[in-house]
Formats: C-alpha cells, structure tokens, sequence
C-alpha cells in the first residue's frame, strides 16, 4: 500500500511539473510515432521491426544470464544498427520523405510555369487526345501505359525510355502502343502537356504481394509508378479493354472516356476546392482482371 501511495505522488509530482510546450512535445512525439506505424504497416519494414526486436530482446537475456560472447557479438550488430536500418528502410524512408516533399500547406501548388494559361491550353488539348486514344485503344483491346507526371519528377524513368518532346495526338499514341512496334513495350511519360518520353519503364510495387495475381505486368507497374510518385498511371488492358488509373498506390478500373475526361481535368488543371467532384468507381480486384 506504502508503494501505492509513493507511485501516485511520483505521478502527481510530474504532472504538476508539466507545461504547455511538454504538451506540445508529447502531442507532436505522438503523432510522429503514429507517423512511423503507418510507414512501416504491411511493408517489410514491419518484419525488419520484429527482427531488431528479437536481437534486442537476446541482448538483454544473454547479459542477463552472463553469456559474454553471445552479448558481445549482438552489441556490434546494434552499434551499427542506426546504419543498417538507413540501409534497409530505404525504400520506406525515401517514400516517406517523397510523401513530405508533396504535402500540401493551404495552396495548391502544381507544376505550372510562369505562363500557366499556355500550359493550361497545352493540358486541355492533350487531356482530349489522351481520351479519344484510350477509347480507340480500348475497342480494339490495344495495351498502353500512359504516365502524367505532376509534382515528382520521373528523371530516372524517362533515362531508361526513348526521348519523343511531341506533342500528344490520337494518332501518335495509337503508333506507339501498336503491337510488335519498337515503342510499344513500356510507358508514355507526359510532361506539361506533352510526350515526353516512350518505351520508359516502371518501378515494381512495394506490395506486389498482396496485389490480386490476375493483374499483369501493366496494372503492377502503375501501382508500381503510383507507390513512388504522386503522377497518375492510366492503363488499357489489351485483355479486356477496360482503362484504369493508378494513382497513391491504388488502382481504380471501369473508367468511361466522360469519366477519364473528367478526372484528368479535376487532378492536373487547378480548380477551386469547392468545385471538386468525386467519381464512384470500382477499385481494382474486380471482376476481369487481365494477364497483361
């Protein structure tokens, strides 16, 4: 009872102690650690987790114990924890400070130029051309992989792929995703409202194991490019025809050519935000899901 009694003034104690800005600390400490249980959930940064918790746990036992060299051997693996950590959390670390590069703080900032009005022409009239190709190669089941970059830039992927700097037409994107052609194989990558690159390919999912198996090579690297970018992926199966779009790591299908219109619109021109319209559609894993 004695002890009690000490617990619950040692408390009583700290908190009389505490100030506005502890608050603050514990409130942003908080939700920093809420942070870091989203980043790391269902990536294999969760099983990495578990693994430094086990060696850590064996180094407390084995010191407890008096198991000298076993506890020395952990010790070094943990001086240099800190390092194997960076090393092994890259990819989570990198999405996560790509996440923070894209927040957005009161005003839409979008990769518009000093002359946004040209760029905003430039966009209309390849939001058209990029719907009238997605409808044609729809109907005649054609596979393409189109990349609207926005605020990350795709350097790494536009090096892998052929430089084009056209501009987007119906007629070019039905020669590049023509089967057997030597563009055919990979993405488009846009870029202010032009063709910026062809034949580019795509980073694979973080979670490609949790990706329904049915989905194709096409479908996995918009997710894929989506995961590690905020640009929007726009995929046509050459199974079933359906166009989708990738864009934070899901995959939405079912898209009409008014739909696709409307969308791109709404995510690359600015609009205001209280204009902003929302689209019900299938999320991915739905029914058809095609093999390439």
């Amino acid at each position: 009872m004695y002890a009690i009694k000490n617990v619950l003034n040692m408390i009583w104690n700290v908190i009389q102690t505490i100030t506005i800005m502890d608050i603050v600390d514990i409130l942003l400490m908080s939700y920093l650690v809420y942070l870091a249980i989203k980043l790391i959930r269902e990536t294999r940064a969760n099983q990495l987790i578990k693994g430094i918790l086990i060696i850590a746990a064996a180094y407390i036992v084995s010191t407890t114990i008096g198991l000298k060299s076993i506890s020395y051997i952990i010790k070094s693996i943990l001086d240099v924890g800190l390092l194997a950590i960076l090393i092994m959390f890259q990819p989570e670390i990198r999405r996560a400070l790509e996440k923070a590069g894209r927040a957005k703080f009161g005003i839409n900032f979008l990769n518009f130029s000093d002359n946004s009005d040209e760029l905003t022409k430039k966009w209309n009239t390849a939001i058209e051309a990029i719907c009238d190709s997605c409808v044609d190669l729809s109907a005649s089941k054609t596979g393409a992989l189109i990349v609207i970059e926005r605020k990350t830039k795709l350097g790494e992927q536009i090096e892998n792929g052929t430089i084009l700097n056209a501009n987007p037409s119906k007629e070019l994107f039905g020669n590049i995703f023509y089967p057997n052609t030597p563009l055919h194989d990979g993405a488009v990558i846009m870029r202010d409202g032009i063709i910026l690159a062809a034949a580019c390919f795509l980073p694979k999912p973080q979670k490609e194991e949790l990706i329904n198996k049915k989905l194709g090579s096409r479908h996995r690297a918009a997710i894929g490019m989506s995961e590690n970018s905020d640009a929007i992926i726009i995929v046509v199966s050459e199974e079933t025809g359906q166009i989708s779009i990738a864009e934070n790591g899901v995959l939405v299908r079912d898209y009409t050519r008014f739909m696709l219109n409307e969308y791109l619109h709404e995510a690359i021109l600015p609009k205001p935000a209280d204009t902003k319209k929302k689209f019900p559609v299938r999320r991915f894993f739905s029914k058809g899901d095609d093999k390439k």
